[in-house]
């Protein structure tokens, strides 16, 4: 459901207390009833933050709303947005993000990152206060996050990554001992790291060892001295 703005409603978003704002008396607007119901709104936006829609994308129940990814970005690809902010309520009053809040802002940093389309906040609000994920750093701890990128996209960035190392690994080949152990030890945590990463996503040991071209002998060490 297309939401139309008032003409007290700003047009460019420049901060989270513009979105807020907005959102707010988008909020307010809506019966006692809808009120205590949790909504999923999209702000789409172009590039330099100008206002294309807000959109009800879902309505739940008191404490939870269903969310189909595809369905989130579906006006966003037929605006031609390039940006867009999630918005949820919690009508119980609490700011704290859910597990299930931060699993599907995780999964559509995901369908953003494919579409081309850049999921850059995702806001909990009430009727007197809000949270914003990317405020509060949660939104860059999740575009790290590795849990529901493809396995072949992970294998992909092993790869650039193992590309990098080697570089580096030349170009301190001549320098000091110091220098070149930093270089190992920055090598060795990141084949942890990546182990770690494939791990996660349910890819065997006897896998991994091919995808990392080492030892499935080293990949239970490194898997061992982890869970140590």
């Amino acid at each position: 459901m297309d939401i139309k703005l008032t003409k007290h409603d700003k047009r460019y978003i420049e901060s989270t207390d513009d979105v807020y704002s907005i959102m707010q008396r988008v909020l307010l607007r809506d019966n006692q009833i809808d009120q205590e119901k949790e909504h999923l709104w999209m702000i789409g936006m172009n590039q330099a933050g100008y206002i294309l829609y807000i959109e009800l994308i879902a309505l739940g129940s008191y404490k939870s709303v269903d969310v189909e990814p595809m369905n989130v970005f579906r006006v966003a690809v037929m605006k031609n947005a390039s940006r867009v902010i999630l918005v949820h309520n919690h009508p119980s009053g609490s700011l704290t993000p859910s597990d299930a809040d931060k699993n599907i802002t995780d999964r559509l940093i995901q369908v953003g990152r494919i579409l081309n389309i850049d999921l850059i906040d995702h806001l909990i609000i009430t009727p007197k206060s809000y949270i914003s994920f990317r405020s509060t750093k949660l939104m860059d701890e999740l575009e790290q996050s590795l849990k529901y990128v493809p396995t072949y996209q992970v294998v992909e960035r092993i790869r650039k990554e193992e590309k990098l190392i080697a570089k580096e690994k030349l170009a301190v080949a001549n320098s000091k001992a110091k220098i070149a152990k930093l270089g190992e030890k920055k090598e060795r945590e990141q084949k942890e790291r990546l182990v770690q990463a494939l791990v996660q996503k349910e890819v065997s040991v006897e896998q991994i060892a091919i995808i990392m071209k080492i030892g499935v002998k080293e990949v239970q060490k490194i898997l061992k001295k982890k869970n140590s």
